[in-house]
């Protein structure tokens, strides 16, 4: 993990690549979970079955918004902002794509780009850049700039 120690030090890493995240595989289990939290049982992604029967991927997919629901935890995992931070809000997403399908059992991890830093009343808004890769694949599963109010 990476430790940031102050907002100066934070400022002077914007525009580079801050952190990458460890790899946390995304289960079956997982998958079906956020199906049944948002109402989505599409079959793609919790028909073992019929996915392994007619998807090109042998199986599963997760669900796109499962995927950029693992941003906080990607971003926590590899950064740490300082003993003097009191909370972190997440604020909003200005870009998210996701250019290739996450396969159910497969491992992401989370390349960090600090963006840009501003101050706001009380804090700084971090605006990250946050690609998420799948292992076995070229492509990202989901590129996202993610905001983040930092008090």
């Amino acid at each position: 993990m990476r430790e940031i120690a102050t907002l100066e030090e934070l400022k002077s890493l914007a525009g580079q690549e801050v952190a990458v995240s460890d790899w946390i595989e995304v289960s079956q289990e997982q998958v079906n979970r956020f199906a049944d939290a948002t109402g989505d049982h599409q079959w793609i992604h919790v028909d073992v079955e019929r996915a392994a029967r007619e998807l090109p991927f042998g199986g599963t997919v997760a669900h796109g918004f499962l995927t950029l629901a693992l941003l906080p935890r990607l971003l926590g995992s590899a950064i740490s902002l300082g003993a003097d931070v009191k909370m972190l809000l997440n604020y909003g997403l200005n870009r998210v794509r996701f250019p290739a399908p996450l396969p159910v059992g497969r491992s992401v991890r989370g390349v960090i780009v600090l963006q840009s830093v501003e101050d706001i009343p009380g804090g700084a808004q971090l605006a990250w850049e946050i690609t998420v890769e799948c292992e076995g694949s070229e492509k990202p599963v989901c590129v996202a700039e993610f905001l983040v109010r930092r008090y």
